[in-house]
């Protein structure tokens, strides 16, 4: 490891200066807003301070600059300090602090990319780690670039069982270019933390996950600058460095007590911020500058115009699962672009994720069995445009991590996510491995394109759609086989409905996606042969969805809708369709869902006992000509 030299004596100086000039600034911010949590960011000035103002290589002028290190705040409620930070290295006038949380202002309670300084919103505490993972994977292996990825994570989110499973993820990958910094300090939101200043307790987590694990004083400028260097100098294992701080440092009365958690100093304003003056040697302008060299060695990438290798080969016919087409789109888009890159969490044999393997084995990222920190990692890969980011599972599993991929949406990113196994059609394994709810879940996110591909050559397209689709993209894919039914060259289009079915006698629009639209052509075969004609229409995304062509030709079969989904009523297929024809008098629609907890079974079994078979298509339709 190269010697470390100690910081001059007036260097050290004015590191402590600025700590002491970032707490006003919060203090100040915080009073101009009435809201904020200045004790939290005291804590971590000395932290930010040296980070910033002595370790970080960036560009004041371009701070997205694809070599520069990048720093992710977990615990964002401490953004006061954040934006405190990007002020005094001269990126904006340090009097714009007092727009703090103004609706005005990009300075949010919270980060959020908004502000050209950050990659991704945090503050939903816990999820900040991983995120820096996945920056630091694509560091490592992919741009094998020098930049460095800094977290700072605060000891009360560490209870987050995500930490610990980004912990596993960046101490398995041996990602040495991360550096986490847990700011210790004591105090939760309500009462102290469990294990409050027990740092040896610590240490030994840290070590056992395989981190180079430092304890140092969190307020001393000369220790954290010491352990930056060491971090820098230490290869095959990332370094969590352990800062024993307390909460609100440098305020007479309030440091390290209680009660003072999210609040303004109020009337103690003042006299705290006449005391951290007392405390500044150098009032003057920063003679530290806050810019290291950078070496430019992060390539230049193009994300833009990604398309299948190869169209799809299938016959019209084939029975194909559209989660093994999924594997077959996601291997010929790698091999297009050398940023598509996919994510699973030890289901890859099932999702078929593993085909890109036959690609470039690199490119695919095993999570494990951990789906929140996979989508995090997922997340921080995408974010900067660096890659093109595809994570998979069960459909059901996304639920365990809504929190990550809804603080997605406020991030900004570009992540898709491909959800197999959905519905009772998946069969014997039973309601816990169901998707039913995955629909409802993805519609909610703000900006979201929900795809559900019926078949390979659909599910194909859908893969080449949302490889360049900005915001979150969900795919929804089946387990059981379906017939291919559409011709290798159809073209399709977000936010476009297909009409599979048609003729000038139909009566009822029937509305399906996945394994259901398979169950309402049969129907539409079967009640044809006694003279009754309905219309089958594959919506192909759920969202957007295609409302004038809905309107349109429900108009002319009558009014009457039938909608038939693989998935629980609410939030899905069904109240999409509902809300789209709202506004339009003389439609009816009836919805056919899976309307309890299911049980395990045949396949067909289910279909038809949960009242979205063929037969239950084909009653259904009975009953709404009857209207």
């Amino acid at each position: 490891m190269p010697h470390y030299h100690k910081p001059e004596s007036k260097t050290v100086q004015e590191l402590k200066d600025i700590s002491n000039k970032l707490r006003i600034h919060s203090i100040q911010a915080t009073q101009a807003s009435k809201s904020g949590h200045p004790t939290t960011c005291a804590s971590m000035a000395e932290i930010m301070s040296v980070l910033f103002f002595h370790t970080m290589r960036y560009k004041i002028s371009a701070p997205k600059d694809a070599s520069s290190d990048r720093f992710v705040l977990s615990k964002g409620h401490a953004a006061p300090i954040l934006y405190a930070a990007w002020a005094e290295a001269g990126l904006f006038k340090t009097s714009d602090l007092l727009n703090l949380r103004k609706f005005d202002s990009d300075l949010e309670g919270h980060p959020t990319p908004r502000l050209n300084f950050i990659d991704v919103g945090t503050g939903s505490l816990g999820q900040g780690l991983s995120v820096a993972a996945g920056m630091a994977y694509v560091g490592k292996n992919y741009d094998k670039a020098s930049y460095r990825v800094y977290c700072v994570v605060g000891d009360g989110e560490a209870a987050e069982g995500s930490i610990w499973e980004a912990l596993n993820f960046a101490a398995h990958y041996k990602l040495d270019n991360l550096c986490v910094i847990f700011d210790i300090n004591r105090l939760g939101q309500s009462e102290p933390t469990s294990l409050q200043h027990n740092m040896e307790v610590y240490r030994k987590r840290l070590e056992a996950f395989g981190f180079n694990a430092l304890v140092v004083d969190g307020h001393d400028v000369d220790e954290l600058a010491k352990a930056f260097h060491e971090a820098q100098n230490t290869k095959e294992r990332p370094t969590a460095i352990l800062a024993k701080t307390f909460k609100g440092k440098n305020f007479p009365n309030i440091e390290d007590l209680d009660n003072w958690h999210g609040k303004p100093l109020g009337a103690k304003a003042n006299e705290v911020i006449e005391h951290l003056t007392s405390l500044i040697k150098n009032t003057g302008p920063l003679e530290l500058g806050p810019q290291k060299p950078l070496k430019e060695d992060a390539p230049k990438v193009d994300i833009t115009n990604i398309k299948l290798d190869t169209p799809p080969s299938y016959k019209i016919g084939d029975l194909i699962a559209t989660r093994a087409a999924y594997g077959t789109a996601i291997a010929k888009v790698a091999k297009n672009n050398s940023r598509v890159i996919a994510l699973d969490a030890d289901t890859k044999n099932s999702t078929f994720s593993e085909k890109i393997k036959t690609v470039d084995p690199k490119r695919y990222i095993e999570g494990f069995i951990a789906e929140q920190n996979i989508v995090g990692v997922a997340i921080g890969a995408a974010c900067r445009d660096r890659t093109v980011a595809f994570v998979s599972t069960f459909a059901t599993f996304f639920t365990r991590a809504f929190d990550q991929i809804r603080m997605g949406a406020i991030s900004q990113t570009n992540v898709n996510f491909v959800g197999s196994h959905c519905g009772v059609s998946i069969g014997e394994d039973g309601p816990s491995q169901m998707g039913l709810e995955d629909i409802a879940m993805f519609r909610t996110i703000p900006g979201s394109t929900v795809f559900y591909p019926s078949d390979a050559v659909s599910t194909e397209r859908a893969v080449e759609l949302a490889a360049n689709t900005k915001g979150v993209c969900f795919i929804r894919t089946s387990r059981p086989n379906t017939a291919v039914i559409y011709e290798n060259e159809e073209p399709f289009a977000v936010g476009k409905s297909k009409i599979v079915w048609k003729s000038a006698k139909d009566e009822v629009l029937v509305i399906g996606a996945g394994v259901t639209l398979h169950e309402a052509l049969a129907a539409a075969a079967e009640l044809g042969k006694a003279g009754i004609h309905i219309r089958v229409m594959d919506l192909f995304t759920i969202k957007p969805i295609d409302k004038d062509a809905i309107i349109s030709n429900a108009k002319e079969v009558g009014g009457r809708i039938i909608t038939v989904e693989d998935h629980y009523p609410e939030g899905g297929l069904g109240e999409a369709v509902l809300s789209a024809v709202s506004s339009v008098r003389d439609i009816v629609l009836k919805k056919l869902a899976v309307p309890e907890v299911p049980r395990s079974g045949p396949p067909n079994s289910l279909l038809n006992a949960y009242g979205i078979s063929t037969r239950k298509i084909v009653a259904a339709v009975h009953e709404i000509r009857k209207l």
